[in-house]
Formats: structure tokens, sequence, C-alpha cells
């Protein structure tokens, strides 16, 4: 059954009457919805038999998430199903009597749904009498029992029953259930991880159905049912208890969190020191069918550069079962015997996903990954190295699995002595006025690694001096011959240099590039619009300059007008499969041309910290090799289509309470080989148009005024050539180094080009206009930095330019003015 979504939460009533999809996207999406449903646990209970009665427990079945909460989940959806009709829909022949008590249950306690930050983790369960079970019981030997959670943008999850606990009226119906039937199903429909001790000798199955979108209650019924495979891999460890992850004392703060275990995230903590925590590990996820994986002949071929040559390695994968199937194959690198820095057990450094094989079938792949994967970043100097990506000696492994604890050896890439793959320099390293330390290791009275602490290295670094030395130069460029006002279509058709048409802006004209629109939902674009930026004023429209909108996000596009809704990131993530994500993104690229989108802000992608973290549904993995090569594969699809995809948020935008003021204080070594290297990833494999600051401090300076952020490592180190957003609504704040600057002076001197909307506050007129603060502090000649220069804001808006020429907007572009609306408030 399709259930019409008018109004989605949070967000605004649709406008009009289109909900048309296309079919392939909704094919893919539903695709990907069951590619991405991981089966924890499975003894004989899945897939349901097409004859056998079967009892479906929980509100969830009716009442289903199909996303999680704000700006990454509030899509006014052309549809959506529930998983209850899917079944029934499907010929699963579910107890009528059962599902009418559920019905109509549902129906008179519909739950409430909140204003924003204070949506329902949960929805509360109907009770039901003993004697109710009992008459079930009687008609049917299966069960199925659906639980389900929401979290979102400015609404963690927490420690309490409804939200990563079980609640007592779930408890008391997991107990009515398994003690009456011989066969019972879990499925738990949630964005985050919460606790699943309770299913462990409870259940017989357990499904994890991530928020599948418009076509995530079909897709999980298709699993069930056998039609599909689940085909999914965990992106997270999950472990037994939330007092087992490495964040959990340092996760939360109000003021700053210390991200006391450094590199050792997720799995690489797990199994390196506390293997015995784990339920399910990291890359684990059952299917109907068995794999065998064997791995063949290990290559390796060195060369000089960053990376240090790339290896390859055979693998053979063959169906083993009695079903069709696929599965991911997985390979991860060991750590060198006495490494000089703490080295995980275990690191991902390739994957892919098999095609699907008839039982008997096999396949022969080659998995390569730069050698640069083995690698680690030294900011301590243990390896004679400071600030360089070090190879160290010694026999690195390398293993072949389905899983990072099931694996077998390939073989081992062998280092004589330490190579240095990247010189860099000190950048973004925490302050030595708040110094912490972090977890390292240590070897054991056994010989194993065991739990060490050490002070984390903290700045050295002269940042004025860095920004001073480095200040660009204004343009100097010839005015054209005949005296003429270019224009930027003249740039477009090659008659005319882009540092020409710059040069010719006025310092108003520069600065009000460097800002959206004063307001979301702007008149500029389509309505129910994020905000638009380029051509915000009338002086900018005149000149060729076309304005480009902007809209949410990682789940579908967020406007007025019904759109599709797809599965979560986490959903997508745990798919493995990037040829899939690119394909499904490629068509919702197309469908943004339709609705009025130029830039998705999208994909999210920080790193799965902590499983309370709410935002993350819409983020992707605990892993950075995950975290970046999904986010690329969907970046590479939607641009495509010649509009632009906006990873966001960087970085560590890893948890929601007092996201605004909260400070990530991480050492240089975390931040480059896990919360950015992620992002990294994304740059280089896709080059995305525009990429989105995070609203957390980092180190002690909020992202958007951030220069070793962005102008030293993303631009300088990694080479980006694009535009860089602040998220909505920023701080605004002194400059600590420059006296004179302030604010967006301050912004456009880190290198981030435009604040989004473009206000310092908002009070719902179109008349308030941005911030004064870049002109106020500008001086075009002053080379001592004291002043905020010409050359830098040239600088910005060469990039917000060179966006715009990218998009397509630009060639046939003529100026309208906008008609005024008042805007809608999302």
């Amino acid at each position: 059954m399709t259930v019409e979504n008018p109004v989605a939460q949070g967000s605004t009533t649709a406008v009009g009457e289109d909900r048309w999809v296309e079919p392939e996207l909704a094919r893919l999406a539903r695709r990907a919805a069951a590619e991405g449903t991981v089966l924890l646990a499975n003894d004989g209970a899945l897939p349901l038999p097409a004859d056998e009665p079967v009892a479906v427990f929980g509100r969830v079945q009716l009442d289903w998430f199909a996303v999680g909460y704000g700006s990454g989940g509030d899509v006014n959806a052309a549809y959506e199903h529930i998983l209850l009709d899917c079944l029934v829909e499907r010929g699963v022949p579910v107890d009528a009597e059962l599902a009418a008590v559920y019905r109509e249950w549902c129906a008179a306690n519909s739950p409430e749904q909140g204003e924003w930050g204070n949506w329902p983790r949960y929805y509360e369960e109907m009770p039901l009498e003993d004697s109710l079970v009992d008459a079930v019981a009687s008609r049917a030997r299966r069960a199925v029992v659906v639980i389900g959670r929401a979290a979102g943008e400015d609404r963690e999850n927490v420690l309490e029953p409804g939200s990563y606990y079980l609640t007592d009226a779930e408890e008391r119906l997991l107990a009515q259930v398994t003690s009456r039937f011989e066969t019972v199903t879990a499925i738990v429909c949630s964005g985050n991880v919460m606790d699943l001790s309770w299913a462990e000798g409870r259940v017989d199955a357990l499904l994890m159905a991530w928020p599948g979108g418009m076509e995530g209650a079909p897709a999980v019924a298709d699993v069930l049912i056998g039609a599909v495979e689940p085909g999914g891999r965990l992106t997270d460890t999950i472990a037994r208890r939330y007092e087992d992850y490495p964040s959990s004392e340092h996760f939360g703060g109000k003021d700053f969190n210390e991200y006391a275990e450094d590199v050792l995230v997720g799995y690489r903590y797990f199994e390196t020191l506390a293997k015995d925590t784990v339920l399910f590990p990291f890359g684990h996820g059952l299917g109907y069918t068995t794999v065998d994986l064997a791995p063949g002949e290990l290559v390796v071929e060195r060369t000089g550069g960053p990376t240090g040559g790339t290896a390859r390695v055979a693998v053979t994968a063959t169906n083993t079962g009695e079903r069709p199937g696929s599965t991911v194959v997985q390979v991860y690198a060991g750590a060198p015997q006495a490494p000089a820095l703490a080295t995980p057990a275990r690191r991902l450094v390739a994957y892919q996903r098999t095609e699907e094989l008839a039982p008997g079938a096999a396949q022969e792949l080659t998995l390569a990954f730069p050698m640069d994967r083995l690698a680690s970043f030294d900011d301590s100097g243990a390896t004679g190295h400071r600030n360089d990506w070090v190879l160290e000696a010694g026999a690195h492994e390398v293993l072949v699995g389905s899983s990072v604890r099931e694996t077998t050896s390939a073989g081992t890439v062998d280092v004589d002595d330490a190579v240095v793959l990247e010189q860099l320099e000190e950048a973004l390293a925490p302050d030595p006025a708040h110094p912490f330390q972090r977890m390292t290791l240590t070897t054991g009275a056994d010989g194993c690694p065991a739990l060490a602490w050490e002070d984390v290295p903290t700045s050295t670094v002269d940042l004025r001096e860095r920004i001073v030395s480095r200040l660009p130069r204004a343009i100097e460029t010839d005015a054209p011959a005949d005296g003429s006002t270019l224009t930027l279509q003249d740039v477009a058709a090659d008659r005319a240099e882009l540092d020409a048409f710059i040069a010719q802006l006025s310092p108003a004209e520069l600065a009000d590039l460097t800002f959206g629109d004063v307001i979301m939902d702007s008149p500029l674009g389509v309505p129910g619009n994020a905000g638009a930026f380029g051509g915000v004023t009338k002086a900018l429209r005149d000149r060729g300059i076309p304005a480009v909108t902007t809209t949410d996000g990682p789940s579908g596009i967020r406007v007025s007008a019904y759109a599709s809704l797809l599965p979560c990131g986490t959903a997508l993530a745990s798919t493995w499969d990037p040829a899939l994500l690119t394909e499904l993104a490629r068509h919702h690229g197309a469908e943004m041309i339709r609705k009025g989108s130029d830039v998705l802000l999208a994909p999210g992608m920080n790193i799965h910290r902590d499983p309370l973290c709410g935002r993350n549904f819409e983020y992707y993995s605990e892993d950075p090799l995950v975290a970046g090569l999904t986010a690329a594969a969907v970046v590479t699809g939607i641009q495509a289509n010649g509009v632009s995809a906006c990873p966001k948020h960087l970085v560590a935008n890893n948890q929601e309470t007092n996201r605004i003021h909260n400070d990530s204080r991480i050492s240089q070594r975390a931040l480059r080989e896990i919360y950015l290297r992620g992002f990294r990833l994304c740059v280089e494999l896709a080059a995305p148009l525009n990429i989105m600051t995070s609203y957390n401090k980092v180190n002690g300076q909020w992202s958007h005024y951030n220069y070793d952020l962005v102008t030293t490592i993303l631009r300088g180190e990694w080479g980006y050539q694009g535009n860089v957003i602040t998220d909505w609504w920023m701080r605004y704040a002194p400059d600590p180094l420059f006296p004179a600057l302030a604010d967006s002076a301050t912004r456009v001197r880190a290198g981030v080009d435009v604040l989004m909307p473009g206000a310092p506050s908002w009070s719902g007129t179109h008349a308030e206009g941005h911030d004064s603060s870049e002109l106020e502090a500008l001086d075009a000649d002053d080379a001592s930095g004291e002043h905020l220069t010409l050359g830098e804001l040239q600088r910005s808006v060469r990039n917000v330019l060179r966006m715009l020429l990218a998009s397509g907007k630009v060639e046939d572009y003529v100026p309208t003015e906008p008609e005024w609306r008042e805007p809608v408030v999302h």
C-alpha cells in the first residue's frame, strides 16, 4: 500500500500535485534499500516460507520509520510504504486478526510528531494481553517483531529506554512472543546503532533495516520473503554495551570533546584491544547462501610519489550454497611488527561486491589498493619524520575476508626501511592551552597489544605568520582594449579570461558574491529551497551572474514540491556497492533538474564516532575508506547531470549536543587518518564543486573561520579548486589573530567563500542584508595582514564563479528579476 505523505516532519506543505517519480529512480532506490539491509543473525528463520502463516508484532509495522529527522530527512515524499501492507501485497499469509488489532489501535493512537529538535525517538508500543498472544500462537508458529527508532539533527540518541535501550513495553512484547512462538524474527528499523544485546539467544533471525526512504518497506518485504538477498554489510561495529565503545567517556560534552581514542575508532579499537566486547563485527552481514573466498596471488608494484605504488590481490569467490547470491570481498591490512606508531590490528584497504553468483558459480576478482593505505601519519616524530605520511618498515599482512573478523591471509607487503610517502607541514594541531591525552598501544605481558596513554602533540606553528606570508596577490590584468564591461557570458564563451572579469568587479560586488541570499526559501529559486548564492543582487545579475539554488539533502530534495525520499546514508553505505550508488545518484541528479535544484547539500559524510550521534543516519560509517568511496560514488553520479553535490560537514561534526559551540579536540594524526581521510578521497576521486563546513569548532576555532582546515589542508595539501560554503546560520566572532578583522572578514581570510544564507540573523524580512565586515576591514594594498586584502576577496570570488561556470547555467542565462514572496519557515 502506498501512503501519500504531503507533509514530511518539520518541512513545509507540499506544493502542487506532481507525485511522479521516475520508475528507474524508484527501482534503484528499492534495490539499494534491500542491498543495504543487514541480516545480522539467521538460524533458518529467513526467508519466510511462502505457505506458512506469520504473526507480525510491533506498531512500527504500520508506523514505519522511513528516514531520520531534520534537514537530512524532511522531504515532502511523493509516497511512502507500510511494511504490513507490503507483506500482504507480496502474498505473505500474515495473521489477519492480529493485523486488524494493530490497524485499529494505531489509527486511534497516531504518534505525536513534535517540532524541530523534539521529534519522537520511538513510538509507544501497543500493549498486548497474554490471551491475545496465545490465540495468535495457536494459529501460527512463526512471528516477526518490528522495533523502530529515529534520531536526527538537533536530536541526539540518549542512553534511555525508547532510544538506545528497549522500553519496558518492548521488553514485555519480546518476552510474550519469544516464549510462545517456535521461530521469531526481529526487525530493527533504525538510522542509528542501538543496544542489541537483548537479541542474543532470544531470536532466530535479526535484521537491521536502516530507514530506506519511500521504497524501504517494500525492500524489507522483498528480503523477508527471499525475493532478494539481504545484501548489507555493517559499516559500524556493534558492541555488547555502550560503555564498550572507545568514545563513550568522551562524547556529549557541552563545551568540548577530547577525541581521546585517537585513531582507535570503531573496529580499529575493538579488533586491537577488545574483541570480546563485540556483538557483531565491522563488515559482518549474512545472505541466503554461502560464498567461499579464496585469496590468490598478491602483487606489489612500487613507485615514488604520495601513493607509494599499488598492491593487487586476486580473490576467487565461489557460491557454495543452494541459492543465488553475492557477497562483499573485504581486504584488510595488519600492523607490522613493533611499529614506531600505534597501529591498529586491522585497517580496511579495499573492497568489492561480487556479481550475483548462481549456486556453484565462481568469480575471479582482483582488488587493488594504493600503498598509502598502509601508511600512518606521524604527528609526534616517533618515526623520525614528523608531520609526514610514513610507510613503516616490516611485514604488512594483507587479509581477505567477508568481515573484519572472518579473514584469510593473502600474504605480506614487505617494507625493508620506512618510506616517507608525503611530506607535509604541521596544520590544525590542538591548542597548547588545552592539552589532553590519547590512547596508544604498548605490548602487554602476553605479548599482545595493550592500552596505554600518551600526550597529544600540540601546535607549534605561528599561524599569524603563516597567513600573512601566504596572502594572495590582487589580480593584475589589463582592461579590455575597447573599454567594454565584461559579463560572465564573455568568460563562458572564451571571449575573456575569468581574472579579467573579476578585476572589473567593485569591492561591493566582490563582497556580495561571498554571501548567499539573506533568507532561506530565496525568491531567486524554487519554493522551499535552502537558499541561493551567486547572482544575489540585481547588479550581479546584470553582469550575467546567475543565482544557483541550494536544497537539502542526503535523503532527497527538500523543497515545497513532492520529491523522492531515498535510503538514508547508512543504508546506502551498507550496500558496499559504489557502482549502484553512482547510478542511483545519477538519476537523483536528473530529478534535481526537474525540481529546480542546482546544488544538493549532500552527501553527509562525517564519521560514526559514537552510536549516539543524532545525525549518524545521514552519514556512512566508522571507517574513512567506506565513507570516502561511498561519497565519491554519490558525488560522481549527481554531477554527471551538470548539477552539483556539496559534501558535508568539514569536519568532525560528530555530535548534535551544543553543536554550534562545541569544540572537537583532535590530534593531527586522527584528523588525517580518520576524520579528514574520507573527504580527501571524495575530493581526489570525484572533484565536488562545493563543500560545506561544519558548525563545530576544531581545536579551538570554528570550521568556517579555520585557515589551516580550509586553506592549508583542503586547498593546499589536496589541491581542491571548488567552492566552500558555510553551514546555515553560523556564529559570528572577532578574529583572534587580527584585531581589525571579524565575522565574514575572518571567514574569507580562512578560505571559506560563501556565507549561507547570508545574514548575521534572520528576522524574516528581505531587507536585512548581510554583514559588512568584509568591506569595513578591506584595505586593498595592506601586505601586513592587518586588514582584509583585495586579493583575498578576489580569491573567494574566483572559486564561486568557477563553480557557476561549471554548473552550465551561465551560457544561456538571461537576467530576470524574481517576484518577492513570503518565505516558508523550514
